[in-house]
């Protein structure tokens, strides 16, 4: 089993191309038996690795029984210890996140601090290269079961991946017996998390309830779900192929927003699919996939927002844009909005009763009639094949035509924008407004709006 294993060890590094004998090697040590085997097989390899350890300060005496062994067998190795203790409550709190997310969280990020460190000096022969956890087998079992009850997806079903830019895991050949095994023969000591045997969280609950009791009905079920995960591994590959052809045919960047054609969008199969696809990466989730395709068939105006993005209908388009509004082209204007800050400058909204109002005939503030007003409103930069109703006039004008007879540079053109409703043009930013949201008589309140540059 011992030789076998080194075998195995070896073997998957190589056809993986996971690293070099010349590597620097960070090995994540908890102390259990699948790190401590992890140290061994780098020793017998003839890996030049440290070791670095997490105080997580979750449980007691115990977790400082953990770092004193940890350190003892950097001691046994003659290899550089790191440590770093964390108020794990502490943060997870304020963080509002799970204690299993935020230890993940401040694990990698501490691993990738000690990279940079070594990596600071380009000359230094020791530097680091790769962060080394002891995931097995047995794991990739549990978090493929734990994404697809989440529904992750396809990228879920994969499981984990033996290589993700700096972090390695090059014991995912290996089931949890032979790691055991290895150790026993071995007779490698290694300390035990009794939190192992608690299902309060997620992974103990699948792995000390869940998986025994699927095995009682499909006693293969581990076997299946490995042979499974390689399946997936290739499906995932064609899925992601097929995802950014998709994207190549439906996406337009301009500037940093996304325009994607909604006719053609409408005839992409898997509709759903392929437009969550889009739209994960700004921050969109699965449940939010409804909510994007019921927006096809909307209004203009009408969107939906992640926490860094909108997704806004605009005629016979969808529109990706940022939640920052001066990196954006077309800004949505809400009526509870007091000021929209954009490339150009700055809008202030105030809506004013009638009595309230002195006629102003400075072009950079526009009065319009607020009955005739309905929100959303789009601000954005005008674009061929625009028209308004001039004020004063009762016929169209295209807006090319107009900023002719405004005798504008090419120059000046391109900083034009406008405010638009319902596919209606109000007012053409320091110009003019249209003549259909005038006020009159009958007004009895207003939209008040500057532009200031």
């Amino acid at each position: 089993m011992q030789i076998n294993l080194s075998v195995k060890f070896n073997q998957f590094i190589q056809q993986g191309n996971l690293f070099q004998k010349s590597d620097g090697l960070l090995l994540a040590v908890s102390g259990g038996v699948d790190s401590v085997v992890l140290c061994e097989l780098c020793h017998l390899a003839g890996y030049r690795f440290v070791i670095a350890h997490c105080n997580f300060q979750l449980r007691g005496e115990e977790s400082n029984r953990d770092e004193a062994f940890v350190a003892q067998l950097a001691l046994n190795y003659k290899v550089p210890f790191f440590v770093q203790k964390f108020d794990t409550y502490t943060i997870a709190k304020s963080l509002k996140k799970s204690i299993e997310e935020t230890a993940r969280e401040l694990r990698y990020q501490w691993f990738q601090q000690l990279l940079n460190q070594s990596q600071s000096n380009s000359l230094n022969p020791d530097s680091l290269k790769y962060i080394l956890t002891a995931h097995h087998a047995d794991d990739n079992i549990e978090t493929v079961l734990m994404n697809f009850c989440r529904g992750t997806g396809i990228k879920g079903l994969r499981g984990i991946l033996p290589k993700q830019g700096k972090i390695i895991r090059p014991l995912l050949f290996a089931k949890r017996v032979e790691l055991e095994a290895f150790a026993a023969n071995s007779q490698l000591a290694y300390v035990t998390d009794s939190t192992n045997a608690i299902n309060d969280y997620t992974r103990n609950f699948f792995r000390n309830s869940i998986i025994p009791q699927v095995s009682e009905k499909y006693p293969e079920v581990k076997e299946n779900v490995l042979k499974n995960i390689q399946r997936f591994t290739g499906v995932e590959i064609l899925y992601q192929q097929a995802i950014a052809l998709h994207k190549k045919k439906l996406m337009e960047q301009k500037g940093n927003e996304i325009h994607i054609p909604v006719l053609k969008l409408l005839k992409t199969t898997p509709l759903p699919t392929v437009l969550y696809e889009i739209i994960k990466e700004f921050g969109f989730t699965a449940l939010q996939t409804e909510d994007a395709v019921t927006l096809l068939q909307s209004d203009t105006g009408k969107y939906i927002q992640s926490a860094t993005h909108r997704i806004i209908k605009n005629r016979n388009w969808l529109i990706i844009t940022p939640l920052k509004n001066e990196l954006s082209i077309n800004i949505l204007v809400e009526q509870s909005d007091k000021k929209i800050v954009f490339e150009l400058g700055e809008i202030t909204l105030q809506l004013k009763p009638v009595a309230q109002h002195h006629l102003q005939t400075d072009p950079c503030m526009a009065q319009l009639d607020a009955s005739h007003i309905k929100f959303p409103l789009l601000l954005r930069k005008w674009k061929t094949g625009d028209y308004f109703y001039p004020l004063g006039m009762d016929k169209k004008k295209k807006v090319s035509r107009f900023l002719i007879d405004q005798k504008c540079s090419l120059t000046q053109k391109e900083l034009v924008w406008v405010l638009e409703m319902d596919k209606k043009i109000l007012w053409i930013l320091g110009m003019r407004i249209d003549n259909r949201f005038k006020i009159t008589p009958g007004t009895k309140s207003i939209l008040s709006l500057t532009f200031k540059r």
